[in-house]
């Protein structure tokens, strides 16, 4: 299904200036107000106000319109939940990583059993692809139980120290919640990580061992496929 164009009508500054602004906010751990002072040292007078309304009304544009991995047979997922209080109240987190660090999907739930477990299962295996060759946990039991129901033959592995890649892929996110001073709501959490985790995937190279050439090839790559999702032209 094509998406319709992404439209900059009615807005006074260029569409690069918008599109390197969201780029920022996402995918470094600034604060609205850090980068409003940021761009005022560039000479470009923006409110924090204004690059929250841009990163609201843009960002999920460019989320839609950046490369998704497809999941294959030879992909291991690695599967955690971490807690996010908002306004005093818990609220779960879950995110399925692949061997490369590369987020496949994440869901914000209220409960951590079974249910929720099912959930984010189901969420995976309806995106193109397939199933994975094996998927890694921790030792909470609702994975146990939700993989018996939802994939039975697939491999599960939950040993101490196994799951360090989906456990570590929540660090950048907890730097975020730390620069934002926490999260409103439920979906407010849910709207931004699709965001996030769609400008992470696309700017951070694979955990597989890479050259220094090749780390600066990727994001020359990742750099030039964002000016073609924001529709820049220079």
């Amino acid at each position: 299904m094509t998406l319709p164009t992404i439209s900059y009508k009615r807005h006074r500054f260029p569409q690069a200036i918008i599109a390197h602004t969201v780029c920022l906010y996402f995918r470094f751990p600034l604060s609205l107000r850090l980068l409003e002072e940021m761009l005022l040292g560039r000479g470009i007078a923006v409110s924090y106000e204004t690059v929250r309304r841009w990163a609201l009304k843009f960002g999920r544009d460019y989320a839609r319109r950046l490369r998704r991995k497809k999941p294959g047979r030879r992909d291991i997922w690695h599967l955690d939940e971490v807690v996010v209080t908002i306004a005093g109240k818990k609220h779960w987190l879950w995110r399925a990583v692949d061997q490369d660090g590369y987020t496949l999907d994440e869901i914000v739930q209220t409960r951590r059993g079974t249910k929720a477990t099912r959930r984010l299962l189901i969420r995976l295996l309806q995106k193109p692809g397939c199933a994975p060759r094996r998927m890694i946990t921790d030792k909470l039991g609702s994975y146990a139980a939700a993989r018996r129901q939802i994939m039975p033959t697939i491999e599960r592995r939950a040993h101490k120290g196994l799951n360090n890649r989906a456990e570590n892929s929540h660090l950048p996110l907890r730097k975020r919640e730390r620069t934002m001073q926490g999260f409103r709501s439920p979906g407010g959490l849910q709207r931004f990580v699709a965001i996030f985790s769609a400008v992470r995937n696309l700017f951070v190279p694979s955990r597989s061992r890479r050259s220094a050439l090749a780390t600066h090839l990727h994001r020359l790559r990742a750099m030039a496929h964002w000016k073609a999702v924001a529709a820049v032209t220079a």
